[in-house]
């Protein structure tokens, strides 16, 4: 199958060189990849995953990745399996994704050691960044003076051509000018000057990425999250994403991973319309395992803002996966920030617009895209999630309030059939760092702070804060979730009506469990009314509060409650 694909890219004679080379290179590693040691998992499968920079936690003296360890073994065992490391390599811009040495640790962060002594206690998903390269790395630096291999690696294009068919994720110009010891050379940036775009027709550069895919799990990941990966194969008079030969790079590396680590896991991560993303399953076997599932955090923050499920409803309704191999990986908050390109066939425009607006409104940014009319609309919504469902400056609004309406939002994402991904700064429910976008000018930066370890834990030990009070919620909600058979990735799950203001859904059965979570989306006590799973009468335990409830004598649910019901037990 690997040379098949191998001979589609490439032809015969090109195809034929580079799978004698996918040979060799898979010979040097079966032996190094036979003992690798695996991670623990969940208990029940339910895998969950904390998202954070190598540098989040910083511990004076230690390393950053020391820091991150000594927090999260204290912190998160029992409640997360995993942690997805953000890039922690050596870069020059865009917080690691313009990457300098793929298989080098950033000094500042630690080392290769400080990155086992985490995989000793959670699984690792690491960034595998495979677009494109830092314009000083390296290999771009190789290019620049005309060297071998180098000088192939990258995509050069007369300026003339006409691009305007390529899409377009950011508004900077699609190539760069730059002066080579060959001359003067137009190459291919799509995130930006500093994000040189690898050649993948050339298939010299297939084999080195496979080479650095191999060498991450050699070092302990457990998943790789393929960054944009939807660019990866670029042909003018096309949109330049999501092409065949994209998929069948995806395909590829799949195949090489099931050949020798078919326990690591492809993530691909694809800012796109929900059909689009999805197209990266696959057949559900060939190509990923999981996909970031984009659309939850734009239609969840449009749930809240107008305190209606059904947008959200129904397209939670609409899911489903093409095999049991298959999950998805959900997110509420990300370093990027919410993305709503993924979200333009659910809401209208207005809509989306509207959001733009309360971000805005409560001290957020808003990112744009430049559009084939040379237009330009929102992207991306730069804020933490807490201050995009609450104004920090509306003082009348109760803290509780804002709490619970936070709570309520992520108790809906750990509920959902999926992976939960859980952005380092919704443990503490973080403000907008306006001093940290102050200094730097990037929008991101609202969502990136740095955190002393030390003030982290002070803040932790003293109840009254407000990262205490929303780290204890979460941290409850994920204690709960993880020992629930009914919360597996794959367990069924159905939408039930319960009311315009209220999401509710059926999660199994699964090893004789079923449950029914209710999320109420609105400020106003809401009656939970409709329909039960079957075998639902009679008496309901909430796995958070421990309470008991009857259905049948009416259930009512306070402003932004969360019930997780489960049959009571006699």
């Amino acid at each position: 199958m690997r040379r098949d694909r191998l001979l589609d890219l490439y032809g015969p004679l090109q195809g034929e060189r580079a799978a004698v080379e996918l040979e060799g290179l898979l010979d040097r590693f079966r032996p190094r990849l036979a003992g690798r040691k695996r991670a623990k998992r969940s208990s029940a499968g339910n895998d969950a995953l904390l998202i954070t920079y190598g540098d989040t936690l910083l511990g004076g003296e230690r390393a950053p990745l020391a820091a991150l360890r000594e927090f999260a073994v204290r912190h998160l065992e029992g409640r997360l399996s995993g942690i997805h490391l953000l890039p922690f390599f050596p870069y020059s811009s865009d917080y690691g994704f313009s990457v300098k040495d793929y298989l080098a640790v950033q000094p500042g962060l630690g080392t290769w050691a400080d990155v086992g002594a985490l995989h000793a206690d959670f699984r690792l998903m690491f960034d595998f960044v495979l677009n494109h390269v830092s314009a000083e790395s390296a290999w771009f630096q190789g290019f620049l003076r005309g060297e071998a291999p180098f000088r192939d690696f990258f995509i050069t294009v007369d300026p003339a051509t006409d691009l305007s068919m390529v899409t377009r994720p950011r508004t900077s110009p699609l190539l760069t000018r730059f002066e080579t010891a060959l001359g003067e050379r137009w190459v291919w940036t799509t995130f930006g000057a500093d994000q040189v775009d690898l050649d993948y027709s050339n298939p010299d550069v297939l084999l080195r990425m496979l080479d650095v895919m191999l060498s991450y799990i050699e070092r302990g990941a457990d998943l790789l999250r393929m960054d944009a990966v939807a660019y990866l194969w670029k042909q003018a008079g096309t949109s330049c994403v999501h092409l065949p030969q994209t998929h069948q790079l995806v395909k590829l590396f799949r195949d090489v991973l099931d050949e020798v680590a078919p326990e690591v896991q492809i993530v691909t991560e694809t800012n796109v319309p929900h059909r689009d993303n999805v197209s990266y399953f696959g057949d559900g076997r060939d190509e990923a395992q999981m996909v970031y599932q984009f659309p939850l955090a734009p239609l969840a923050l449009d749930a809240f803002a107008r305190g209606d499920a059904a947008r959200l409803a129904a397209w939670a309704s609409s899911l489903s996966l093409p095999s049991e191999r298959t999950a998805f990986f959900n997110f509420l908050a990300s370093h990027d920030g919410i993305g709503v390109v993924p979200a333009r066939d659910l809401l209208s425009v207005a809509e989306i617009d509207s959001l733009a607006r309360q971000v805005l409104a409560h001290g957020g940014q808003v990112s744009d895209k430049a559009n084939p009319d040379g237009s330009l609309s929102p992207y991306e919504l730069n804020t933490t999630f807490f201050d995009a469902l609450s104004d920090p400056d509306d003082g009348g609004e109760a803290w509780l309030t804002k709490l619970d309406r936070f709570i309520c939002s992520q108790a809906i994402m750990l509920a959902l059939a999926g992976v939960p991904g859980i952005y380092v700064h919704s443990l503490f429910g973080s403000p907008n760092d306006h001093a940290g976008f102050a200094r730097s000018g990037w929008k991101r930066d609202l969502n990136h702070q740095r955190l002393e370890l030390a003030e982290v834990e002070s803040r932790l030990a003293d109840s009254a804060s407000r990262e205490a009070q929303v780290f204890a919620r979460y941290a409850r909600l994920l204690e709960v979730r993880r020992r629930q058979a009914a919360f597996h990735p794959r367990s069924g799950q159905r939408v039930l009506e319960a009311g315009r203001g209220i999401f509710a859904l059926a999660r199994g059965p699964r090893d004789g469990q079923t449950l029914v979570t209710l999320h109420n989306l609105t400020d106003m006590p809401r009656a939970a009314a409709g329909e039960w799973p079957a075998g639902g009468a009679g008496e309901w335990d909430d796995l958070i509060s421990g309470n008991r409830f009857d259905p049948g004598s009416g259930l009512r649910l306070a402003p932004y409650q969360v019930l997780w019901l489960e049959v009571a037990r006699r």
